[in-house]
């Protein structure tokens, strides 16, 4: 904890960055590079987690913290569709060199995400036995430890709102080092607190819990002296006063952070949905499942880096009402994330023993994770299309359309990973992904293509009129 506090010291002297400005490509690479380690360091919080279960406690402990996971991530989408909700106006401003309404918006979303972290604690402690009951979860050792995990990752909420809008405005800003640097840190520390409150103090699948906590903590304060520093290097207009709250600017932020928590939310319940027929099949298939799920959604979200980049890209150029720009972007997103993604696919598919072996030793529960991830990796580049298309779509602020190609691929998913069961076993389980995925990208990417040809459109004619000026 000494490292943390004594980088995080030092954070606030790192500046924001223009998106405006400079080739795209170029520009969207060294922004996304930090997003893309931080967001494979805040993988090592779950990763950690299971890794010290499974590998010093047991099986049961892995299924315990695995099944947890999946509620821990209704928490995490309605503080990321703030995160989102707050990047994407913050972004504008920023781009349109409004700093007022900037400052404005940060203090706006801090205060909402506070009242609402009390809300999400209370339902929580209230609610987790009968949400693990509701997913099917074993009683006895499973269901106790399930939900002494939950009962002290939910007393972190207020900390792990702090952290994900800072995250945001980092983001915002064009500063992706920041996060980076505090989630390399935070991450590496959690492992060896992992490891030393269960190793040396015995203290069972509490202690992962509690290592996650003290090193959230710690973060999200940092995250907020950072946020306060930099917050005083902003220009101020002479004379203004800054506004702490101003509900105009709750409403646009609301705007984009409700279809996002609802599309985070309704992935969760829908991933909470799909836990519970992979519970009906017993422990093996969720230990299997449980440590699979870890590596895949560490890829995924590393991948969705790009997705959010591209969201700060766009919003601050539409600030800056630079709309081919926002063509450009998501052109050169596509092409960046297929760089990641087919490796990746590559790698997982043809050596998905060697990776599993980091949870799960040889076996039937080593066995259910490899069907999973052979079926799912072959299409991690068509989920990456989906997903930088939908970052475009955030950051310009048409989440209507946003939300449409995201329902069908849940829908269609969740559905079928309770029918194909019937015909394939754990395995029909394991197709629903890729069917989804495809089917969302196709609406995804039809309902983008109409905005991103106004975008071009509208940029070659605003060259039109600047080279006629330049001309006179």
């Amino acid at each position: 904890m000494f490292f943390l506090c004594r980088y995080g010291a030092g954070l606030g002297n790192m500046s924001s960055k223009d998106l405006t400005i400079g080739k795209p490509l170029p520009v969207i690479w060294r922004f996304c590079l930090p997003l893309f380690g931080s967001i494979l360091f805040q993988q090592l919080y779950n990763i950690a987690d299971s890794f010290v279960a499974g590998k010093f406690i047991g099986e049961e402990a892995l299924a315990s913290v695995s099944n947890s996971y999946e509620i821990t991530l209704i928490f995490i989408a309605i503080n990321t569709g703030l995160n989102i909700g707050c990047s994407v106006i913050v972004a504008s401003y920023f781009g349109a060199r409004e700093y007022e309404r900037l400052k404005t918006s940060v203090w706006t979303t801090f205060i909402t995400g506070l009242t609402i972290s009390a809300v999400l604690m209370i339902l929580g402690l209230t609610l987790t036995p009968m949400l693990l009951r509701a997913i099917k979860t074993p009683e006895g050792y499973v269901f106790e430890n399930s939900k002494l995990y939950m009962d002290i990752y939910i007393w972190g909420v207020p900390f792990l709102m702090l952290y994900n809008v800072s995250a945001g405005i980092f983001t915002a800003l064009g500063d992706s080092k920041t996060t980076f640097i505090f989630l390399a840190l935070s991450s590496t520390v959690n492992i060896f607190m992992d490891i030393f409150f269960v190793v040396v103090l015995n203290m069972g699948v509490s202690g992962v819990a509690w290592a996650t906590f003290i090193c959230q903590g710690v973060s999200a304060i940092l995250s907020l002296i950072v946020i306060m520093k930099r917050l005083r290097e902003v220009p101020s207009t002479p004379g203004a006063k800054t506004v702490y709250f101003s509900f105009p600017i709750l409403k646009n932020i609301l705007k984009v952070a409700i279809p996002s928590m609802l599309q985070q939310s309704f992935v969760s319940v829908g991933n909470i949905l799909v836990q519970s027929v992979i519970n009906s099949f017993g422990a093996v298939v969720m230990a299997g499942y449980g440590a699979a799920i870890k590596i895949h959604n560490t890829l995924m979200n590393a991948l969705k880096t790009f997705s959010d980049g591209i969201t700060s890209f766009s919003a601050q150029n539409l600030g800056a009402r630079k709309y081919r720009r926002i063509y450009e972007g998501w052109k050169s997103g596509f092409l960046l994330t297929m760089c990641f993604a087919l490796p990746i696919s590559i790698i997982v598919f043809i050596f998905p023993n060697n990776i599993l072996s980091i949870f799960l030793p040889k076996g039937p529960s080593m066995d259910e994770g490899r069907a999973f991830l052979r079926i799912v990796a072959p299409f991690y580049a068509v989920i990456s299309i989906k997903w930088t298309t939908d970052g475009v779509l955030r950051g310009t602020r048409h989440m209507r359309r946003f939300m449409i190609a995201t329902f069908a691929d849940l829908i269609l998913r969740v559905g079928l990973a309770f029918l194909l069961p019937y015909e394939f076993g754990s395995t029909g389980i394991w197709l629903s992904w890729p069917l989804g995925w495809v089917v969302g990208t196709a609406i995804s990417f039809v309902l983008a293509w109409g905005i991103m040809r106004d975008f071009n459109k509208r940029g070659n004619e605003d060259l039109k009129v600047q080279s006629v000026g330049d001309e006179q």
